[in-house]
């Protein structure tokens, strides 16, 4: 675990982001993840991100013979189930992977695009908002196990090699979050 100012500035970061990032339309850029919407974000600055902090992070990565986000996970997502499915992926990515990952990216100079993914992240899931007057999370079994073939991959995996495997994949999450993106 890292320094109680380490360990502080994480929600710090978020929260200033969260006042300071755009609001609701701005730029008609939105995430629609089936009964649930995020406005305001912008895709490219994630991806920026990622890329600058790709090969340092993906270099650390060992265990090449293993990937958490499969396609049993990420393929043929219905839209009932993207809702749940990136609440959970979220939720999961900001409890247990960038919070175990943030010393090495202080380690490895990598805090400031390291601080824009997991803000990014931050704001996605607070503002993760039905488009439609339907139960919000009504959770279909089939996103459930979903998530779950992730997280039994991940646990099956050493700590530390599994927090490095699952942030080099956020490129792969990404590229499955781009589907819901729209203009």
């Amino acid at each position: 675990m890292g320094s109680p100012v380490h360990m502080a500035a994480l929600p710090c970061l978020s929260l200033i982001l969260l006042l300071w990032s755009p609001g609701p339309g701005v730029q008609g850029r939105e995430f629609q993840f089936g009964p649930c919407q995020v406005e305001g974000v912008i895709l490219q600055e994630l991806w920026e991100a990622f890329q600058a902090i790709k090969d340092t992070v993906q270099a650390q990565d060992n265990i090449t013979s293993v990937r958490l986000l499969r396609k049993e996970v990420l393929q043929n997502v219905s839209e009932a189930e993207s809702c749940y499915l990136i609440q959970a992926l979220l939720k999961f990515y900001l409890n247990t992977v960038f919070k175990n990952y943030h010393d090495k990216a202080v380690q490895f100079r990598i805090l400031k695009s390291f601080s824009t993914l997991a803000n990014n992240f931050i704001v996605i899931g607070s503002k993760l908002q039905p488009s439609k007057e339907k139960e919000m999370f009504s959770i279909s079994e089939s996103a459930r196990r979903r998530f779950l073939l992730f997280q039994h991959a991940f646990k099956q995996l050493d700590r530390e090699a599994a927090v490095t495997k699952a942030f080099g994949e956020v490129d792969i999450l990404l590229t499955w979050m781009e589907k819901f993106y729209q203009l």
